[in-house]
């Protein structure tokens, strides 16, 4: 498999927490090389906050441990010349900050979007869920 991955906030969260798709990610994630997976900066700071209001410090430390000490997930995330971008897709394609951001870093580092977000899908890119890769 030679595609490349961004894999947005709500993918994680949904294994992490064991939601009603956490099967589909685990499949996904079992059979995707971490070497083609990258995450944002602003994902990981946002699954951060939510686990620790969750109090699953544990589960915070197992997933930095497991994306970047054991595995080969990149880190990746914009610089404040891409601002001028991230505004525009937020206009463009009617996206939240956070939705535009993973947009723009997809789109920057050539990266297949990979979310359960449907907001993507009205953009010109789009994403894939899990299950469609």
């Amino acid at each position: 498999m030679k595609d490349k991955y961004l894999v947005d906030t709500n993918i994680w969260l949904e294994r992490l927490l064991d939601q009603e798709k956490s099967a589909e990610v685990a499949y996904f994630l079992e059979k995707t090389p971490s070497r083609n997976i990258s995450i944002t900066d602003f994902s990981l700071h946002s699954i951060g906050i939510i686990l620790t209001k969750l109090n699953h410090l544990e589960t915070l430390r197992k997933f930095v441990q497991d994306l970047f000490v054991e595995g080969e997930v990149s880190l990746i995330h914009l610089e404040a010349e891409d601002i001028d971008r991230l505004t525009e897709v937020i206009q463009q394609f009617k996206l939240d900050f956070d939705d535009a951001y993973q947009y723009v870093a997809a789109e920057k580092y050539s990266l297949t979007l990979i979310s359960f977000d449907i907001d993507f899908d009205r953009t010109k890119a789009g994403r894939k869920t899990p299950r469609e890769v």
